[in-house]
């Protein structure tokens, strides 16, 4: 694609049923539970860029500097020509890291579910590599539709999926995920996966919590969405952020606490909510190495490298669906 092309936007999504549809069945569980992939309007992608600048969020800064350092390496055992295929690919602000060392033949292809977050950081990429073919998707990335590969059957396919996503699923669902992602790219598919390590509560509660209030904007964004799209008679008023660790589960959970006895209204339906009552939006589930090493492994994924920052908070690593590929040394910044 030139530069004076603008990338043409595929879409595979009903998206306001699919948010009606969810939200709904997620209501009516006890526990009551909403995706977190509806997190993501334009305000909501707005409100985590703003996330990923405080002192306390340190997954974005360590994982960029990963890429900094090692991008070249990287790309380099990828293939320099490849399809790089970005799930959640968002404001896609690491994205260059790796872009700059791919040759011009390559092709770029983000997954995003917020269409406008998606075509202005698409264009902005475009302009900054215009020689690189980009084809942006608005869907789920969990879907990451075989057509996406269609017209690109003679250069590797390559899944780039940083920020840490991952975390999200379950490690079933997670499961799942990878084995699906496996199917779609074939036996000389590979994998660049950005996975928070486990570390002190104190760190990663501070990192769901912080001070200036923009990850409990963020999630309680989502009941305001709800209202505008949904019709949704909600009082946000009367809800609280809630993030904490549990250590049991290896995860950060975020809830939306009730205040107070009181319902959600939607269409027909009535929801009631008892004072303490939570909507589970969000699990953030963190690995040591040897935990995601396991879990990739049991969806046909063979783990090749590893590179990590200096203080161990955070993990690329590098796969491939070949066993016979060699592996490459693991690398820690210093």
């Amino acid at each position: 694609m030139m530069k004076n092309e603008s990338p043409q936007l595929q879409s595979a999504i009903e998206e306001q049923d699919d948010f009606l549809n969810c939200v709904r069945a997620g209501l009516r569980q006890q526990p009551k539970t909403i995706p977190p992939k509806f997190f993501y309007d334009a305000l909501g992608s707005h409100l985590f860029d703003n996330i990923c600048t405080t002192t306390e969020y340190y997954p974005t800064r360590t994982e960029t500097s990963i890429l900094e350092r090692y991008g070249a390496e990287m790309a380099e055992l990828i293939g320099t020509s490849c399809v790089m295929i970005e799930l959640g690919s968002g404001s896609a602000t690491k994205t260059p890291l790796l872009l700059k060392h791919l040759t011009n033949d390559a092709v770029y292809v983000p997954i995003d579910i917020c269409e406008t977050h998606l075509l202005h950081s698409t264009q902005r990429l475009q302009e900054m590599f215009p020689e690189i073919r980009m084809q942006p998707l608005c869907t789920d990335y969990s879907q990451i539709p075989a057509h996406a590969l269609e017209h690109y059957s003679e250069q590797r396919p390559v899944i780039f999926f940083p920020g840490s996503t991952i975390g999200n699923c379950t490690p079933e669902s997670a499961v799942e995920l990878l084995e699906h992602a496996a199917q779609v790219l074939g036996d000389n598919g590979a994998l660049l996966i950005g996975v928070d390590c486990k570390k002190s509560p104190e760190r990663l509660n501070a990192a769901y919590n912080d001070a200036e209030g923009h990850t409990a904007a963020f999630n309680l964004n989502l009941l305001t969405r709800m209202q505008r799209e949904l019709d949704a008679q909600i009082n946000t008023e009367q809800f609280s952020h809630y993030a904490y660790y549990n250590a049991a589960q290896g995860r950060i959970e975020m809830h939306l606490v009730s205040q107070c006895d009181q319902h959600i209204q939607l269409g027909k339906e009535t929801f009631p909510l008892a004072e303490g009552e939570t909507i589970h939006t969000e699990n953030s589930y963190k690995y040591t190495a040897h935990e995601f090493q396991q879990l990739a492994s049991s969806a046909g994924w063979h783990l090749k490298s590893t590179w990590s920052d200096h203080d161990g908070l955070f993990n690329v690593h590098y796969l491939s669906l070949s066993a016979s590929e060699p592996r490459h040394i693991a690398r820690q910044a210093r």
